[in-house]
């Protein structure tokens, strides 16, 4: 039919692009209960959960270089189509980077990454998810509060007020992020990160030139 199967992040200009939203549940070895799950918490999300949150949140930014690994990766990584671009958590916001899926049984607690796309190395990218996400775990951190508001709407002073950062707006700034955090890079590590960090900076001077 004259037609090509393509797992680009962002093959055209103005449509949504292609995403591999990751959907993370933790269960214990002893008993398989799911760890992350909390009836009395009013988003079903034990503190554990929470932390877990922090740790993606906090590592965000350097975790791009390795899930959205392409130059076109950041072609849909940008405001209106329904791809994240803000650093946030949130139930039922389809802007935000985590999103806790409603359930209707507590065992299906799970929180949906959805910054990566289908290019990335799906080892690399779980390795930096998981020393993410346990990372905010052992140093016991924080999520911000919930945004269940619609991101794409607030201009730079309504995210700056409630301090919202960016997810990297290409893969050169990515992989500065990349090259600042040591957690994501001994997910990877010393070997693979350097490999890593020398070929993509190649693709980015490719596309540059």
């Amino acid at each position: 039919n004259g037609l090509y199967a393509t797992w680009m992040p962002k093959p055209i200009a103005q449509i949504s692009g292609s995403g591999m939203h990751v959907h993370q549940s933790l269960v214990s070895l002893d008993d398989g209960r799911n760890l992350f799950a909390d009836p009395d918490d009013a988003f079903g999300l034990s503190e554990t959960a929470r932390q877990f949150i922090a740790g993606q949140l906090y590592h965000a930014r350097s975790m791009c270089a390795i899930i959205a690994p392409l130059v076109n990766s950041y072609k849909r990584l940008v405001p209106g189509y329904e791809a994240p671009v803000y650093i946030s958590w949130a139930r039922v916001n389809r802007s935000a980077l985590i999103r806790v899926p409603k359930v209707s049984q507590i065992e299906a607690t799970r929180l949906e990454l959805r910054c990566p796309d289908p290019s990335c190395n799906p080892y690399l990218a779980f390795a930096a998810m998981l020393k993410a996400g346990l990372d905010g775990i052992e140093k016991g951190m924080t999520p911000p509060d919930a945004l269940e508001e619609n991101l794409y709407d607030l201009d730079d002073a309504r995210r700056q007020a409630r301090h919202v950062e960016m997810l990297p707006g290409s893969l050169k700034e990515a992989l500065d992020c990349l090259a600042e955090d040591k957690v994501i890079q001994d997910a990877l590590g010393a070997h693979v990160y350097e490999r890593f960090l020398t070929a993509k900076a190649q693709e980015w001077n490719e596309y540059r030139l």
